[in-house]
């Protein structure tokens, strides 16, 4: 096997160099990569003897090129994540920004991200700033990560906000990750319990239906409501099916207008258990989104207008686009939040502090790491709650079935008597 002399990034931005043994240049590189490592030149130790593939990219970029399996899809935000943390790597290693740009586009593994850095890369090429380059593509990165961007350019310090950007994006996933994996078990105890009526009415009750023909008005009423509900369901059950299909079709297509989604995401604060969970969820976002951009050099109206934009329920949206214009007239910020009506007095407190001491950007922070654990502490609260509260109620929907066919029954021995 050949050797091959490297030099890759490690996570904190530290150049190293050495030595190793692979087939090919492409091996190599995967072995690299699987140690945690950024490659930025890889090479036969031979020098002249280099592989030609290995030669050829190397001349350009600094690094050969693994043949992998490519993915399909559009750029996702686990895309932007990945390429914004490799991106701060190799800035922070010293690598021009055009180079490190044409070493994302041969990483790339997802043609859609190979096209997306080289849009990026000719912008930059042709004098673009990297902020007015992602500009271009404002739907995917976002007016937060643009802004964080700009500041960096500005500041002289973009490897550093990068790696900001990518802190922020990793807790905001794990924010995200933690609310949907909470709701993972709730929905499959759900799914059993519509599935076993599902059962238990299309084929256990029409069992004992020619059991209870003859009897008539002599069955006891649980017994004939059952009866009834399953032969309803054996002769509508399909067109049941279409209709709550179809009804949840058109319901999903109204949540998602802006009526519909205004008139659930009202209904969801007012809830009793899960409204407190939701409003810390969202003021979690803008609290962190508003931080960070503070802490990076982003004016403060600025701050306001993205890290509004970045809560998802339109109804504090709307709460909080009322701050700015405050502001904006000489209003303070505590007050203008406190006029929100959606703060509590720790986080109102918490930002006054920040605001009367001028370290409001690092007050938003911890504001939202103490949201982030009540969210949480909330949701595993919530779980412990609602888990028990759904394994009853199908318990007792089953035993409701399962005693009314044994009411009949019993009646049934009464009349033989």
């Amino acid at each position: 096997m050949p050797d091959f002399s490297w030099r890759a990034a490690t996570a904190s931005g530290k150049v190293e160099e050495g030595r190793l043994s692979a087939a090919s240049a492409a091996a190599a590189l995967k072995q690299l990569r699987g140690q945690g490592l950024t490659p930025l030149n890889i090479d036969d130790a031979q020098g002249a003897g280099a592989p030609a593939g290995a030669r050829a990219v190397n001349a350009v970029i600094g690094f050969a090129q693994p043949k992998v399996r490519q993915a399909k899809g559009p750029v996702s935000a686990p895309d932007v994540l990945a390429i914004t943390s490799e991106l701060a790597i190799m800035l922070r290693a010293g690598l021009a920004l055009d180079n490190a740009l044409r070493v994302l586009i041969d990483m790339s593994h997802k043609p859609s991200v190979a096209t997306l850095m080289q849009g990026i890369l000719d912008s930059v090429k042709g004098g673009t700033p990297l902020s007015r380059a992602l500009a271009q593509h404002r739907e995917l990165f976002g007016d937060f990560y643009i802004n964080m961007v700009r500041s960096g350019e500005a500041s002289g310090q973009m490897s550093a906000v990068l790696d900001r950007l990518v802190e922020h994006m990793e807790r905001q996933r794990a924010l995200r990750d933690n609310v949907i994996s909470a709701t993972i078990y709730p929905a499959i105890l759900l799914a059993v319990a519509v599935l076993s009526l599902i059962a238990m009415l299309g084929f256990v009750v029409p069992q004992f239906e020619k059991l209870f023909t003859d009897m008539g008005d002599a069955l006891p009423m649980p017994t004939r409501l059952v009866m009834g509900l399953g032969q309803a369901f054996t002769r509508y059950g399909l067109f049941m099916g279409v209709v709550a299909v179809g009804g949840s079709m058109l319901l999903m297509r109204w949540l998602r207008s802006p009526s519909g989604r205004q008139w659930w995401q009202t209904l969801v604060l007012r809830l009793p258990l899960m409204g407190p969970l939701a409003l810390k969820y969202q003021l979690t976002l803008f609290s962190r989104s508003m931080g960070t951009l503070l802490g990076n050099g982003v004016p403060m109206l600025t701050a306001l207008h993205i890290a509004t934009e970045t809560v998802g329920n339109v109804v504090l949206q709307k709460a909080l686009a009322r701050v700015a214009p405050i502001v904006k007239e000489g209003g303070r910020v505590v007050q203008a939040l406190y006029a929100t009506g959606i703060f509590e007095p720790l986080a109102i407190n918490l930002i006054r502090v920040g605001e009367e001491t001028g370290r409001i950007g690092p007050m938003m922070l911890e504001l939202a790491n103490i949201l982030n654990r009540e969210v949480e502490t909330g949701i595993k609260r919530l779980l412990t709650l609602v888990e028990p509260v759904l394994i009853l109620v199908l318990g007792a929907l089953i035993a409701a079935i399962i005693v009314s066919i044994l009411l009949g029954i019993l009646s049934i021995n009464d009349l033989a008597v």
